[in-house]
């Protein structure tokens, strides 16, 4: 593809870049971990003053921004890493190589890197550890997995449930409630990521990508996102019921309604507009699910 940056104006560029490091995304990323530490995590009980001390919580505020920094890198390496799928399936969303050089946006990606490792290892060497995972599968899926039937679908879901899952080795408190809700986060992400591998097949058959709604056909892959809700719902319902309060167990069944509507909705989705839907369908039942926090 060829490089016509060098022909829009700074402010297109910045603007553009936004887009690309996916702004929405990283404010949800950040609102559920400071809904996790105030809402899962904190051991005082829910005062304003104490809802201000997380805030002002410095180490907080570096994982926080180092989970950005290392998310923002991945949104850049997968564009890299897709300019001609999405030629194919989003060409007005295409930014690398349009509004930003192809090699600027590797540099940005590894000082991206490197600002998420550092504020990690600042705060500890587990916050460290877990960042460095996350770096390393992010690398792994881009070159290696996102284009393998599932196993791409898998790695994001779980780099997803790294999201909270930090906060769980940072702080010592509610770990099991912690680890529901990333079980949850990976299940919504799972789903989500199969469901728009069936709203961009078009671009990725073109491009040679062996995804499931490629190598299984879309009524294939249906039937293996029913059988995934129908497992994730029981297992989360069997960990709720292991807490010492129930209640979180009472917010899954609450949001067993708009996960019912989203199924009914993926039976008869067949085409890219109706999974586009689904897609976002998704990212409202996530945030559905962070803000149950309050009453967990």
């Amino acid at each position: 593809m060829k490089d016509t940056s060098h022909k829009v104006t700074l402010g297109q560029s910045i603007l553009a870049f936004v887009r690309l490091i996916r702004w929405p995304n990283l404010l949800i990323i950040a609102f559920t971990q400071y809904f996790t530490r105030i809402f899962l995590i904190l051991e005082a009980d829910l005062t304003w003053s104490n809802v201000i001390e997380v805030f002002l919580d410095y180490q907080l505020a570096l994982i926080v921004l180092s989970t950005l920094f290392i998310a923002a890198s991945g949104y850049i390496i997968n564009d890299y890493y897709d300019i001609k799928i999405d030629l194919v399936n989003k060409p007005h969303r295409v930014v690398i190589g349009r509004y930003i050089k192809r090699r600027w946006a590797m540099v940005i990606n590894q000082i991206f890197n490197v600002a998420g490792l550092l504020l990690g290892l600042f705060v500890g060497k587990k916050v460290f550890l877990v960042n460095l995972l996350a770096v390393f599968c992010l690398w792994l899926y881009s070159n290696q997995l996102k284009r393998l039937p599932f196993w791409g679908n898998l790695m994001i879901a779980i780099l997803t449930g790294f999201s909270l899952l930090v906060l769980a080795v940072h702080y010592p408190g509610h770990q099991r409630e912690v680890w529901i809700y990333a079980i949850f986060s990976f299940e919504i992400t799972l789903i989500r990521e199969i469901i728009k591998d069936m709203e961009d097949l078009k671009g990725d058959e073109k491009h040679g990508c062996k995804t499931l709604p490629i190598i299984w056909g879309i009524a294939r892959t249906k039937l293996l996102l029913y059988g995934l809700i129908a497992i994730f719902t029981a297992l989360l319902f069997i960990l709720a019921t292991q807490l010492p309060h129930s209640r979180i167990g009472y917010v899954f069944m609450a949001l067993m309604l708009p996960l019912a509507f989203l199924t009914y909705r993926l039976v008869y989705a067949d085409k890219s507009k109706d999974f586009a839907f689904l897609s976002d369908a998704c990212k409202i039942l996530m945030i559905l699910g962070v803000l149950s926090m309050m009453l967990a």
